[in-house]
């Protein structure tokens, strides 16, 4: 059964267009619409993606999945069948806001009951804006097997095959580039080692892949005939360009833990899109990209064209022990590897290398949708690491997240309030004299699965604020992604935040709107949306483990504005039994 909404949300649907300066009619932009339809199986597949051979999530047998492509207006409809056989299944859209359709986020345990093994479930949503996505497993730590891909929507063409709100640079051709981290352990071993006492750290991965492959040493296998070097499904992806063109390359990171700098040896990139919105173009050398993000950058193939160049994948804000991940640029189409050293990228502890691209990062000149002046709520978040019952865990406010057995979307359009905690957590700690470069005072912390309500159409300000974690000197970056929202980002800092001092050096001018922004070590980071979108929405730390072990909040807004839920959605918890 498709799940589309009841009846059309064409009000919220119009809003939207209008705020994004398409000047598009509803009328129109439905009439050219088309419904792109996908049926998937999801299994485990022996795969080796490293040249070593281990269970993969697959989708169609394959990883990454297929690359979604649809136009601005267009419903996709995604048939799943879960043939996991003894794991439950959920699929998020990444960066696809579900406007009139919340039940298909698929965020287990928020929107809707895992898909059961055996079962089949579609989603069914409109992609509403032009830009490059993403798509990943929901469930558990079930991404990090494998289950990913990329998500392309076009611009809309009128009939007389014009473009629609023509983006504001010019390309040849056009290549995707899928940035993922990669371990030999299973996603269950990893899990039970986070919830073990003592904690087992999943840690740094064995590779780094590019479009879903990567080369390990063999010699360092740990199984020996498990890894082959020779595996075609380890073969070094290249991408062909042809000499005097522009290229356009969709980067994605789906990475579970680390944070990336992707690097084209020889060619500098100018960055001119950011999680689906237009940027005031800026030139790099190299490109930081943290899980949950998306770019899209320029080249010009301009170099010497009878050789080939690396395409090269580095970890950094994490001390490095994860060999590059590297692919080949090729202006002949020949294979073979350059002769060159892969870039390594910057130090991998420059914070403030990192630090400075992301202030750099702004709303085009012609794209700037400037955001409410003020915020009518404001919720200040400390991120620390603590301890519940000798139990490490990541707590906000000094409270760790845990998901509802009934997801928050079924429990309170049903008024099944007894489903999940219904205190709010707190939405402020005492700032006054908090020492973000200190060990947390108090390393113990609670458990709740209640949510933040947010009136709808109110303003609202999230600040997240960095700390050391419960080892001395240590602090990592944090990608925090919000489900059913863009926000935009007001502002950076390194140190503790103060509420009467720095939303006076906000950016309210032209910053940029984004689903995904990393908080740097020891810094804070403050976003501002608007609570339009009825439904229930997560916002997390998109590391697998870090969202695993508590590291995230969920707000709702206008539940009551929802349609009526669709009945496949449910069957878990309070709702046993009503699938």
């Amino acid at each position: 059964m498709a799940l589309l909404p009841r009846a059309a949300p064409a009000r919220h649907a119009q809003r939207l267009l209008c705020s994004l300066f398409l000047c598009l009619s509803l009328s129109t932009l439905l009439a050219r619409a088309a419904t792109r339809r996908h049926e998937w199986e999801v299994s485990y597949q022996f795969k080796s993606p490293d040249c070593v051979r281990k269970l993969s999530a697959t989708i169609n047998g394959q990883t990454p999945g297929p690359t979604i492509r649809a136009t601005q207006g267009d419903t996709v409809e995604v048939k799943v069948t879960n043939s996991l056989l003894t794991e439950n299944l959920a699929i998020h859209w990444h960066g696809i806001r579900q406007i009139g359709t919340p039940w298909a986020d698929g965020t287990e345990g928020v929107t809707q009951c895992p898909i059961l093994p055996g079962d089949t479930f579609t989603y069914a949503f409109v992609v509403d804006r032009p830009g490059t996505y993403m798509y990943h497993a929901h469930y558990g730590m079930q991404r990090s097997a494998g289950l990913y891909g990329v998500i392309v929507v076009a611009v809309a063409e009128d009939p007389g095959g014009e473009v629609d709100g023509a983006e504001p640079f010019a390309y040849d051709d056009e290549h995707d580039v899928l940035l993922n981290d990669w371990w030999h352990s299973s996603t269950h071993e990893q899990a039970v080692g986070l919830a073990s006492v003592p904690m087992v750290w999943v840690g740094e991965p064995h590779s780094l892949l590019i479009n879903g492959r990567g080369r390990f040493d063999c010699s360092a296998a740990a199984v020996p005939g498990t890894c082959n070097a020779t595996s075609p499904e380890c073969a070094a992806p290249v991408f062909a360009v042809v000499p005097g063109k522009t290229y356009r390359f969709r980067i994605a990171s789906v990475t579970s833990l680390s944070a990336l700098n992707f690097e084209i040896e020889g060619h500098e990139m100018t960055v001119v899109e950011a999680d689906g919105h237009y940027v005031k173009p800026f030139v790099v050398k190299n490109l930081n990209i943290y899980s949950g993000e998306t770019y899209s950058v320029l080249i010009k193939a301009d170099q010497d064209p009878n050789r080939n160049y690396w395409l090269a994948s580095n970890v950094v804000s994490r001390e490095p022990a994860t060999p590059t991940g590297t692919a080949i640029l090729s202006y002949s189409g020949d294979r073979a590897p350059p002769s060159t050293t892969p870039p390594t990228g910057p130090a991998w502890n420059d914070t403030m290398y990192r630090f400075q691209q992301s202030v750099a990062t702004v709303a085009h000149p012609a794209h700037v949708e400037p955001p409410p002046p003020r915020a009518d709520r404001t919720i200040l978040l400390l991120n620390t690491q603590n301890k519940i019952d000798g139990h490490i865990k990541w707590a906000l406010n000094g409270v760790s997240f845990r998901l509802p057995h009934t997801p928050y979307l079924v429990a309170m359009k049903n008024g099944l309030l007894g489903a999940f905690d219904q205190r709010p957590p707190p939405e402020n700690y005492t700032h006054q004299g908090y020492d973000v470069y200190a060990p947390p005072p108090n390393p113990n912390a609670t458990i709740s699965d209640g949510l933040y309500r947010l009136q709808f159409g109110s303003v609202v300000d999230v600040v997240l604020q960095n700390a050391n974690m419960l080892a001395a000197n240590k602090c990592e970056t944090h990608p925090w992604h919000l489900h059913g929202h863009d926000f935009w980002v007001l502002g950076y800092g390194i140190g503790r935040f103060d509420p009467a001092v720095h939303p006076a050096s906000y950016n309210l001018q032209d910053p940029i709107l984004k689903n995904t922004v990393a908080v740097h070590p020891y810094g804070w980071t403050a976003v501002r949306f608007k609570a339009d979108n009825p439904g229930v929405w997560a916002f997390h730390c998109h590391i697998e483990a870090h969202f695993f072990m508590g590291m995230g909040i969920v707000f709702e807004e206008g539940i009551q504005r929802v349609a009526n839920l669709p009945p496949e959605i449910m069957g878990c918890g309070k709702t046993k039994g009503g699938h």
